[in-house]
C-alpha cells in the first residue's frame, strides 16, 4: 500500500494581504530597476552573466543596484557559477544574458542548475514586438527559436514568462517570491523585450515577501514508517537532498543502529569515518554497501533525498531491499520512479521534519552499542609512498588533497565531470555536509571549472575544483576570476586526453583513437590571464604544491601530470552503460 503524506502549502496572512491586495500603486520606476529591487528584496546578492546589447538597460539597472555584478567570458560559465554560488552561501542568484547566441549559450548550465536543485534566475533580453519576424539583429522569437523551451513551465524552468506590458511586471515579481520561498530547487525565466526595459511602471510600496510551508508527513505516514522500521532492521539510503537534516540523520541511525550509504552528492552527511558509515553508492562509489546488502539483506531501505538515478545506484539489483524502499522526498513523483518493480512506500515530505517525527518514536539508549560496530568506510591510500619519479598516481594525488585541503582548511571542495569526480568520490572523506559538490546528475563538462569561481565569491573563501584537462579547455573561467580577485584553486588531472571516456570505449569495445589532445600548459595559461599556478611532475612535489595553492591570494592552478594507465573506480559505469546497450557485443556484458 502507497503512503503519501498531505501537501500542506500555507501563506500567513499578512503576506496574503501584500501578495494578492496591493496597496493604492504609488511608486514610479523602470521595469528593469523594479525587478533589480525586487530581487535584492528576495535575497540575491549576486548577478553572473555577458552583457549584450539587447539586455544593456537592464544591466545598466544592476550595475545601479545593490547585487554584486560578475561578468563572465561565457553565459554557460555564468550560469555554472551562479549555481555554485547558490549552493555556497544559499542565496538565490540570478544569470543574465542577451539574446540569440546569448540565450542559446545559456541554456546548458541553467539545466544544470534545476537538475542540481538550485535557485537561479534568468533574465534575457527578446527582440521587441515590431521587429520580429523582420531579421532583427540576434532575434530571439517565435520565427527563430522555439517558445516552449524558454518561455513554458517544464524540464527547465519552473517558471517561465516573457513580459510585453509593463503591468505584467508586478505578477511576475509575486511568483518569483512564492517560489524562491518554497523549499527545494526553483529556476525562473523573466524575459524583458527590449522595448520594455526602460519602460516606467507603478509599483506597490509595500514590497512583495511570501512564505510557503515545507510539506509536512500526515500522522498516518510517521506511525506506519515506524511500524516498518521497528519490525526489522533496516538501512539508510541518504542523497543530496538531506544535507540540511545532518543532524537528525546521525541522531536516527545512532538511536536505531541503522546502517547508512550515501549518494556521491551526499558525501559528508554523516562522518565519513563514523562507525555506521557503509560508504558511497554509484559513480566511484564503494564496496561496502553492496556488501552489506548481500550479507544482511535488510528487509526496508529508508531513502532520504535521492532520487535513487543511474550516478547514485546504476539501478543495481543488489542495492534492493527484501521488502521495499520507504521513499521520503518533496517531489512526490519521485519515489518508485529509479525502481519500478520494488515495492515503495512515498513520503511526500521535507526530510528535516519528517525526521524530527519519527526520531522521538526510536527512545535513546535502545541501541546497546553504536561503536562497537565495525566501519566499512574504504582503506585509504596513505601506505602508498610518494615516488620521486613521475607520472603522479591519481590516488597519491588524492591522499594528498584529503591531509592538506580537506582535513587542513575549511574551503570548498568541487569535482567535475569525469575521471576526477570518480577519484573524488571514492577516496576524499569528509566530517561535514556541504564542503563537498559534484554534479553527477547533468554531468556537464566545464560546470566545476567555471563554477568554483561562483563558490569561492559566494563564499568569500577557498573553493577548490578538482577537474580534468578536458574539462579545463571547455570552460575555466580563469580570467574571470582574476578580475574578481576570487580566491579559486583549480587541480587538474593532467592526461593530455579524455580519461574517462577513453577508459569507458576501451571497455566497451568502442572506437577511442581521438580522444587523445595535445598536452597543455595550464601554468603558463593561468600566468598570460593574470592568475598563478605550479606544475608538478612528480608525487614528492604535491604537499608544497598544495600549500602554495591554498596560501595563494590570486587565483592558482596546480597542474598535475597523472598517470593515465591507472584505471579510476567507474568500473560499475561501465557495467551500466553495457546494460543498456552501449556496446558492439552486448549479449555477453563482460568486462
Amino acid at each position: 500500500m502507497q503512503h503519501s503524506a498531505q501537501h500542506d502549502t500555507r501563506i500567513s496572512d499578512r503576506h496574503q494581504r501584500d501578495l494578492f491586495h496591493p496597496p493604492e500603486l504609488q511608486v514610479e520606476t523602470t521595469v528593469s530597476a523594479a525587478l533589480t529591487r525586487h530581487l535584492h528584496d528576495l535575497g540575491v546578492e549576486r548577478a553572473f552573466g555577458v552583457i549584450g546589447g539587447s539586455i544593456g538597460v537592464f544591466f545598466d539597472a544592476l550595475e545601479e543596484s545593490l547585487i554584486e555584478v560578475q561578468h563572465t567570458r561565457h553565459e554557460t560559465g555564468a550560469a555554472f557559477a551562479a549555481t555554485e554560488a547558490y549552493f555556497a552561501a544559499s542565496k538565490p542568484t540570478v544569470v543574465y544574458a542577451t539574446t540569440g547566441p546569448g540565450l542559446l549559450n545559456v541554456l546548458t548550465g541553467i539545466a544544470a542548475a534545476k537538475w542540481d536543485g538550485a535557485k537561479v534566475i534568468l533574465i534575457s533580453g527578446a527582440t521587441s514586438a515590431p521587429q520580429r519576424g523582420r531579421w532583427a539583429t540576434q532575434e530571439t522569437s517565435s520565427y527563430t527559436m522555439p517558445q516552449d523551451v524558454f518561455y513554458g513551465h517544464g524540464p527547465i524552468f519552473d517558471y517561465a514568462v516573457r513580459i510585453e506590458h509593463p503591468a505584467e511586471i508586478t505578477e511576475a515579481m509575486r511568483r518569483l517570491a512564492l517560489g524562491l520561498s518554497r523549499p527545494g530547487g526553483f529556476v525562473a525565466h523573466i524575459c524583458l523585450p527590449i522595448g520594455v526595459q526602460a519602460q516606467r511602471v507603478e509599483l506597490p510600496r509595500i514590497r512583495a515577501t511570501a512564505s510557503v510551508a515545507a510539506p509536512t508527513a500526515a500522522r498516518e505516514d510517521i506511525e506506519h514508517t515506524v511500524e516498518l522500521l521497528k519490525s526489522s532492521p533496516f538501512v539508510v539510503w541518504a542523497g543530496f537532498g538531506a544535507r540540511k537534516a545532518a543532524r537528525q540523520i546521525r541522531e536516527l541511525v545512532e538511536r536505531t543502529g541503522s546502517r547508512i550509504m550515501v549518494s556521491p552528492r551526499g558525501k559528508g552527511i554523516i562522518p565519513e569515518d563514523h562507525p555506521l558509515y557503509l560508504g558511497v553508492t554509484g559513480l566511484g562509489g564503494h564496496e561496502g554497501p553492496t556488501e552489506h546488502m548481500l550479507q544482511h539483506q535488510p528487509d526496508w531501505i529508508l531513502v532520504l533525498g535521492t532520487r535513487l538515478g543511474e550516478a547514485t545506484s546504476f539501478w543495481d539489483r543488489d542495492l534492493e531491499p527484501t521488502k521495499g524502499f520507504i521513499h521520503v522526498d518533496l517531489d512526490p513523483c519521485v519515489p518508485g520512479t529509479a525502481y519500478p518493480h520494488v515495492r515503495t512506500v512515498g513520503v511526500h515530505a521535507e526530510i528535516g521534519t519528517f525526521l524530527d517525527s519519527l526520531i522521538p518514536h526510536f527512545p535513546e539508549g535502545e541501541v546497546a552499542s553504536v561503536v562497537n560496530v565495525a566501519s566499512r568506510m574504504p582503506s585509504t591510500v596513505e601506505s602508498l609512498t610518494p615516488l620521486t619519479e613521475g607520472p603522479v598516481r591519481p590516488q597519491v594525488l588524492m591522499n594528498a588533497i584529503q591531509r592538506r585541503i580537506v582535513a587542513g582548511s575549511d574551503a570548498m571542495v568541487m569535482s567535475e565531470c569525469g575521471n576526477s569526480f570518480a577519484w573524488c568520490n571514492h577516496h576524499l572523506r569528509f566530517a561535514q555536509p556541504e564542503r563537498y559538490r559534484v554534479s553527477t546528475l547533468y554531468g556537464s563538462m566545464g560546470h566545476t571549472c567555471a563554477g568554483v569561481v561562483g563558490a569561492a565569491l559566494a563564499r568569500g573563501g577557498k573553493a577548490v575544483a578538482v577537474v580534468g584537462d578536458g574539462a579545463m579547455l571547455m570552460n575555466s573561467e580563469i580570467s574571470t576570476a582574476v578580475q574578481y580577485h576570487a580566491p579559486a584553486v583549480w587541480i587538474v588531472l593532467n592526461d593530455a586526453g579524455y580519461g574517462m571516456c577513453e577508459s569507458g570505449q576501451q571497455v566497451l569495445g568502442l572506437a577511442c583513437n581521438q580522444l587523445e589532445i595535445p598536452r597543455v600548459d595550464f601554468v603558463g595559461l593561468a600566468r598570460s590571464l593574470g592568475a598563478d599556478g605550479i606544475l608538478v611532475e612528480t608525487e614528492d612535489m604535491l604537499d608544497v604544491a598544495l600549500e602554495k595553492a591554498m596560501d595563494a591570494r590570486a587565483p592558482f592552478v596546480v597542474d598535475v601530470r597523472i598517470d593515465k594507465n591507472e584505471p579510476s573506480p567507474l568500473m560499475q559505469r561501465f557495467e551500466s552503460l553495457l546494460k543498456q546497450g552501449s556496446s558492439k557485443h552486448v549479449a555477453g556484458w563482460e568486462i
